[in-house]
């Protein structure tokens, strides 16, 4: 099995958004109530997805001519914006490759520090990906709900 990773299109936008939404259903339903998870997952795409491919932000992983998982970077802010994994490609590396990647992305942008905002469930993967945690927050989901949170960022080594 070979995983390559591609720059995301626009056009990819709704199968990356159905791969988000399947993996927030799954990965998240253990740290958030279900009525959390409902809403979550019933918003639509944020307007910024499209910026945020055509000035290159997006990486997409590929198995076959699956796609199977994606990171975005928002570059004007320096934020790690999603990294996705098909939940049943889980436990593959996917994930870590993608922010990886990203982390290439940014330092070839010349972003020295990169800052997200992690779904609980997810920071044992920052973490491991060398990601402090700077505080607990709750973040303001654009469909009006309030999610747990914890804001992280990582110091970029130098290229």
């Amino acid at each position: 099995m070979t995983i390559s990773l591609r720059p995301a299109l626009v056009s990819d936008i709704d199968t990356l958004w159905a791969l988000r939404t399947e993996a927030v259903r799954l990965g998240c339903a253990t740290h958030y109530a279900p009525e959390q998870i409902t809403v979550w997952t019933a918003s639509p795409v944020p307007a910024a997805y499209e910026t945020m491919l055509a000035e290159g932000g997006g990486i997409v992983a590929m198995l076959d001519d699956a796609l199977v998982g994606y990171a975005m970077l928002d570059l004007a802010k320096h934020e790690v914006d999603a990294v996705f994994v098909d939940p049943a490609r889980a436990g593959l590396g996917i994930g870590k490759r993608l922010l990886a990647a990203l982390e290439l992305l940014a330092r070839a942008r010349g972003i020295a520090r990169l800052h997200l905002s992690a779904s609980l469930n997810a920071l044992p993967f920052y973490a491991a990906a060398g990601f402090t945690a700077l505080r607990e927050e709750a973040y303001a989901h654009p469909s009006g709900i309030s999610l747990a949170s914890v804001a992280m960022e990582k110091v970029l080594a130098a290229a």
